[in-house]
Parts: structure tokens; sequence; C-alpha cells
């Protein structure tokens, strides 16, 4: 890490030291003494559980899974969107707002119950939100129609920020030097989440009907939660904000935080890039050009694991101090990556060239955004982690929005050139940024 980014960090530590003050006058004048590259002492502050409870291989694994298994939850529809469509009598718009209601949900669980994890102990939080997540996909199962099934995908959104209560947990169990490898590792399991999500979704209505996709996904969340409940350690971080003020800081880190403003931008336009593509994806390939089964289009998700897989070298890189290298070949690829997608409506191979790039770029610069953000502030990493995350689901619901609109008026050249766009913006964003984030 660069020498100056304890400077750019300064504000952040800064901030939260103010917040204390009430409880420690001296904490005001201690504040610009802190070396803000250095973890302060709340990151040890853990309770007798935890200490005893090392991160093993075992742990870090069950919570990739987990982790994966929840945030799955919101994109069953996508490759069953023509499924659906046909089943309740909807237009490829009215089909897309499926997708946008998870995304929203989830983007208000992340606002509105992830700074929770800074309050309550986490193992029992995580639990609990499991449970409802479950719930929502069960109603989601017995939906008679599009309005019931809507309110079924809104509480499973919102719950199943339970994704986001697990990898701040993670990184803080992690030693420092660690922290970029943990976080890489556990994100894999969310990406693979996301991607395979498809391929699930599309085998299991092959088999049984798209509502057997959701009976079996609430059936495995329930299980998840049982097993979570015994494995995971107690975990208590220790704030004196209540609940309001916590709402308030994530906004007042925001905005006085530039490496989080920058770097939660960046999210909002790469996952942006990914819902473009991803939402209208079923719609080309069940379309004219290719006529394939909910059962196939799932499969595509295993191309887009593999672009994900490779990105999980992005958190080692920044843990070497490489944060702003990968950022830009990120981007660079992210852009490059929708010739061949543009392309894909006539080769299937460009297509699939198109998915790993576009996915190994958007991911890579997902997992160093966090990989980043993480080092700033140990005790707030669950605000840290609302601000940016529900920045980058934002990104996401606009561009489920941006691509169902695109694919009806322009077909898959107007999804490739929403695309192209939203990819020169995120590119447009790093430069004028990139100073204040750590590299």
């Amino acid at each position: 890490m660069k020498s100056n980014s304890g400077d750019e960090n300064y504000p952040l530590v800064y901030y939260f030291r103010l917040s204390d003050t009430r409880r420690s006058p001296m904490k005001h004048d201690a504040a610009p003494r802190v070396n803000p590259a250095s973890p302060p002492n709340n990151e040890n502050m853990m309770t007798h559980s935890t200490k005893n409870s090392p991160l093993t291989p075992g742990l870090i694994m069950l919570m990739a899974i987990a982790t994966g298994l929840a945030v799955a939850s919101n994109y069953y529809p996508q490759p069953l969107l023509e499924t659906i469509a046909r089943a309740f009598d909807l237009s490829v718009n009215q089909a897309g707002f499926i997708v946008t209601v998870a995304q929203l949900g989830y983007a208000c669980g992340l606002m509105f119950i992830v700074p929770l994890g800074d309050m309550f102990e986490r193992r029992g939080l995580i639990v609990v939100m499991t449970v409802l997540s479950a719930a929502g996909l069960l109603i989601t199962a017995m939906a008679p129609t599009l309005t019931i099934m809507l309110i079924g995908t809104a509480l499973t959104g919102l719950f199943s920020v339970v994704a986001q209560i697990l990898v701040p947990l993670a990184a803080t169990l992690a030693e420092p030097e660690r922290r970029g490898k943990v976080v890489g590792l556990i994100m894999s399991g969310l990406l693979l989440g996301i991607l395979l999500a498809r391929t699930v979704a599309g085998a299991l209505a092959t088999l049984g009907g798209w509502r057997t996709v959701y009976w079996v996904a609430s059936a495995l969340m329930l299980i998840m939660a049982l097993v979570l409940w015994r494995r995971l350690p107690k975990h208590k971080q220790h704030t004196d904000l209540n609940y309001g003020q916590l709402l308030k800081s994530i906004f007042s880190l925001f905005f006085h935080t530039p490496v989080l403003r920058t770097r939660a931008l960046i999210g909002l336009c790469s996952f942006a890039n990914f819902s473009i593509l991803w939402t209208s994806m079923a719609f080309l390939l069940a379309g004219p050009a290719y006529h394939y089964s909910e059962g196939v289009i799932g499969l595509f998700g295993l191309v887009g694991a593999a672009g994900a897989l490779a990105a999980t070298r992005a958190g080692q890189l920044a843990d070497k101090g490489k944060a702003h290298l990968t950022t830009t070949v990120g981007l660079i690829l992210l852009l490059l990556s929708w010739a061949a997608i543009a392309y894909g409506q006539y080769s299937v191979i460009s297509l699939i060239v198109g998915i790993i790039l576009l996915d190994l770029a958007a991911q890579g610069v997902h997992i160093t955004n966090q990989s980043v953000i993480y080092k700033s502030m140990p005790e707030a990493r669950n605000r840290l982690t609302a601000g940016y995350m529900t920045t980058y689901f934002i990104g996401g619901a606009i561009g489920s929005l941006v691509s169902a609109s695109a694919f009806e008026w322009a077909g898959w050249y107007g999804v490739s050139a929403a695309g192209v766009v939203m990819s020169s913006l995120n590119l447009l964003v790093w430069w004028s940024g990139h100073k204040h984030t750590m590299a």
C-alpha cells in the first residue's frame, strides 16, 4: 500500500473518532495522532467465543456456501423469465420487473438491515434473516398472482442481505494480512451463487416447473439456517451508536469519504453492466436466434462462473497493494467484453467469450473494491458494506430496467449499446476519482 494511503483514510477514521466524543472527550484531541493504516483496537474487541473460534478453512467454506445460497435467491428468476411471462401473461418489460423488485428489495435490506450487524450479536441476526428469506421463497412458490409473487420476491431480497453480514464478519475474523484473500474466497461463494442460480433454476424448472425452484431453495435456506446456528461463532461488535445514528453515519461516511464514494460508484456501474447482460440473455437465447430451453439457458451460468472464479485472485493482489492496477485492467476489459457480446446474437462462441470477460472484469473489480474499503475502519465494516452494497445493488436495479427496455426497443444491439455506455461511464468515474482510492 502506498505511503499516502493513511491520508486517504483519515476522514473516515476522524469522523468516527468525533462520533465517540460524548463517551470520551479526549478522543477528539487524539484523533489526529491515530495512524489510520493500523487497525484500531476495536478490531480485537470480540466475544470470548469468537476468540476461541478461529477462521478455519472449513468455516470459510461454510460462510462462502451460505453467502452464495442467500444471494442466489435473487437470481433464480432470470433464466425463467420467459416461462414466468407466459404463466402470468406478461410482456418483456413486466417480466423484467421481477428482477428489478428483487434488486430493490436487496438495496433496502442493505441500507436498513445490514447496519444492525454493528449493533447486535451477528450469529443470531444471520440465522433469523436466513429463515425470513426462506419464508419469502415459500410465498413466491405458492404465488397465485404476479402481485403475490412480487411480494415474496421483495421479502426474499430484503433478507437475503444476510450475505452482506457474513462477508464483513469474515473480514473481521481474518488476520489483517489475509483479509483480502478471505474476502475474495467468501465473495467467490457469493458470485458463484449469483451465476449458478441460473443453472440450478433452469435444471429444476425443466424437471418440475418454475415453482419447484422456489420450493427447493426455501428448504435449502432453512437447512442452512440450522447449520449456521451450530457452526458460526458468536460475535458482537461494540458501538455506542443507536440505530438512527448508525443510519446517519452511513450517509456521512459516503459523503465525507472519497475512497468509499468512488469505489461505490464504480461498483454501481459495474453491477449495472452485469445486470444489463444477464437480465435480457434469457430473451435472446429463448428467441429466434437460438430457441434454447430453460435448462440450456441455465447452463450459461456455468460460463459466467468460470470468469467469477478467475476473479478471486483480485483480493490477493489488493493485499499486495495492486488495487489500482486490478481496477484499471478490469474496467477496460469490461468495456471490451461488449464487442464479443454484441456479436453473440450470431455466434454462441462469441457470446461465451463475452460472458467470461464481463464476469471476470466485473467481479474482479467488485472484490478489489471491498478489499480496499474494508481496510478503512474495522469497527464500521457493516456500515461500510451498507453504503457500498446499497449503491452496488441500485446499479443492478438500474441495469435490469435499462436492459429489459433496451431489448424491447432495439433487440440485442440495444442491450449491447447500453452496456457500452455504462462501461464508458465507469471508466470516467474511475479516472476522475482514483486519486482518492487506496492503490
